[in-house]
């Protein structure tokens, strides 16, 4: 079985951050999405590699089992070719020499079990099935009798706001089969959306864990959210700032009209209620959008424009 190098395979360091680690991550799903490459078999394998890789480095208890083990492989594999039986001894310091006993009891406990080679499903591989599913118990150890319930699998969705404020949907591909998930208005960023038993398989009858998509809504060029609340800027003639008027206003529902009272100072922010996001669980309740004006000066003026101008300046002299 060869050993997985999940800190290459997503092109970071060991040492990389949680934020290094989710941009590494989120720039290779974009290129390597099965949308985006559905005829490209090495291309869909890599998105696996690299979702298989996020979800261990991604979650600080199982980067931590990871990289206490990548220290001690050649021993493990040992361990493994030998049946998985009797005590395993267990490497200190990668300088060397400092050894202690580790029991399989105390092997089990600190990597969740996950040590049998049972099939668990061909979303991921052969190195993630052994070190993070399953139960204890190589080829010739005794029979793990306890039932144990399948490992959660998470998966990063990109969406847009236009899709966060009516609600979309997404295809997984999960062992040859797609399967179409509903995301419901008003999702943030952080949100998880459960598919229940579509995670990895449980052992000795137990149930299957969960997939969870967590969803990043990217930024948009018009408004900037904050809770369930739109924040917008929006250029307004200056003509219509002095005398008064309408201007028209972007809303993710389509454009209204606001009305613009006589001599609105540059900076005023209007409250438009109700034209903000929906909230999450509750799709006719809708946030504000809050629309800060700020003047569209005229320019190419003409000589009867300019004098106009120069007339009011001297008026307000």
């Amino acid at each position: 079985m060869e050993y997985k190098d999940y800190y290459k395979i997503l092109g970071v360091s060991k040492n990389a951050s949680e934020k290094d680690i989710k941009q590494a991550y989120r720039k290779l799903a974009r290129k390597l999405h099965p949308d985006v490459n559905p005829n490209n078999k090495p291309a869909q394998e890599q998105f696996k590699e690299i979702n298989e890789a996020y979800d261990v480095l991604s979650d600080p208890e199982r980067r931590k089992k990871y990289d206490t083990l990548g220290a001690n492989w050649q021993q493990y594999e040992q361990y493994q070719r030998a049946g998985g039986q009797g005590p395993f001894r267990w490497g200190g310091s990668a300088g060397g020499g400092q050894y202690r006993t580790v029991t399989p009891e105390e092997f089990e406990q600190m990597f969740g079990g996950g040590f049998g080679g049972e099939d668990l499903g061909g979303g991921v591989s052969d190195f993630f099935r052994t070190f993070f599913g399953g139960g204890f118990g190589g080829a010739g150890a005794r029979a793990q009798t306890r039932p144990r319930r399948g490992q959660d699998i998470e998966q990063e969705v990109d969406i847009s706001l236009q899709e966060a404020f009516a609600g979309t949907s997404r295809i997984v591909q999960k062992d040859g089969r797609r399967l179409e998930i509903k995301i419901p208005p008003g999702v943030k960023t952080g949100s998880k959306i459960r598919y229940a038993g579509e995670g990895l398989p449980g052992t000795n009858g137990a149930s299957a864990g969960d997939l969870y998509l967590r969803i990043q809504v990217e930024d948009n060029p018009k408004f900037e959210r904050r809770g369930d609340d739109l924040h917008a800027e929006i250029p307004v003639a200056l003509y219509t700032l002095i005398l008064g008027g309408e201007t028209a206003v972007p809303t993710l529902k389509g454009q209204l009209a606001l009305r613009i009272p006589p001599e609105t100072q540059a900076g005023k922010t209007f409250r438009l209620a109700g034209q903000g996001m929906p909230k999450l669980g509750q799709p006719n309740v809708f946030g504000d959008l809050y629309v800060k004006v700020r003047p569209e000066l005229p320019d190419h003026l003409t000589d009867a424009e300019r004098e106009l101008f120069e007339k009011l300046a001297k008026l307000r002299e």
